[in-house]
């Protein structure tokens, strides 16, 4: 990319995805991650939620891509294999192929998400029939977003509800599991760091 900031805000979707990509590419970091990860042999995965929409922020803002990046999500989806053994055998093989990466990565089942959910945050969910159902309720529709790259190079992205919110630095709630206590939590944590990223109220 050249020296000229790309918002990426209000294009079309194709020319959204193209600066999105180039983008997470000039994140050394989270290039290496998406490059090493086929080799995990995982059929159905994503990289996905905050790591990605705060390297956008981070870029926008002219800020150095990894700052306030605390984690990074890999997710996967083995409803054949649900139990906390099996994840923690992948979790394994995640932190092994990572070992050098200065990011904690954080590794999840979305299939066996509703077994711990109502422990971790007082109310149940049921099962997600797929990883994209899973990230279809992920807190807010700038972070609801996955994406992979094969060893071919062809990127994967699912953003259920586009890139405009993202581009645009618009916080917003996605209510279709989340409640107000966790997405007013999310917003005090990321606008201390982007403080100009455009905050819409849970009411509206």
């Amino acid at each position: 990319m050249n020296n000229k900031i790309e918002t990426g805000y209000n294009l079309d979707l194709y020319s959204q995805i193209d600066i999105f990509c180039r983008i997470i590419m000039e994140n050394k970091i989270l290039n290496e991650v998406f490059t090493r990860a086929p080799s995990l042999g995982l059929k159905d995965y994503y990289i996905g939620a905050g790591c990605l929409a705060q390297t956008i922020w981070n870029y926008l803002s002219g800020f150095p891509l990894n700052q306030g990046i605390q984690d990074l999500d890999l997710v996967y989806f083995n409803d054949k294999e649900v139990s906390f053994d099996e994840e923690d055998k992948v979790v394994s093989k995640v932190h092994q192929l990572y070992k050098d990466i200065p990011i904690k990565i954080d590794v999840k089942n979305q299939a066996r998400v509703h077994l711990w959910y109502e422990k971790h945050f007082g109310y149940a969910i049921k099962p997600y029939p797929t990883l994209e159902a899973a990230i279809n309720t992920w807190p807010t529709t700038a972070t609801a977003l996955g994406a992979r790259r094969e060893s071919s190079g062809k990127w994967i992205i699912y953003s259920p509800f586009g890139l405009n919110d993202l581009f645009g630095k618009v916080v917003r709630a996605n209510k279709a599991q989340i409640t107000k206590e966790i997405y007013e939590k999310k917003v005090l944590k990321w606008s201390s760091i982007w403080i100009d990223l455009k905050i819409i109220p849970w009411e509206e």
